[in-house]
């Protein structure tokens, strides 16, 4: 590699122009009119499920609720057993 030569000399001063931002907020109807503008724009980019697609979904939603009430029942079951053999026991 060449060796680099290192000079002592200040760079050149660069001028630079403020640019002065503007810092006022956009008012209230402007905000809501820019958030249904932008929701638009996303829900076109969402993929909508076809029918068969929803349905299949829809049952599986159903069945593990179902599922999980039936063992939520059963543990609520159990748990009532066995307070009342506890009561049984000791009153």
């Amino acid at each position: 590699m060449a060796e680099e030569k290192k000079t002592n000399t200040a760079p050149a001063k660069t001028v630079t122009t403020a640019v002065k931002k503007d810092d006022t907020k956009p008012g209230f109807f402007q905000r809501v009119g820019k958030w249904f503008r932008e929701m638009k724009s996303e829900l076109k980019k969402v993929v909508w499920p076809n029918g068969k697609t929803l349905f299949n979904n829809t049952a599986i939603s159903v069945g593990v609720m179902l599922a999980s009430a039936v063992v939520l029942w059963c543990f609520d079951e159990l748990a009532q057993m066995l307070v009342r053999a506890l009561f049984t026991l000791v009153g």
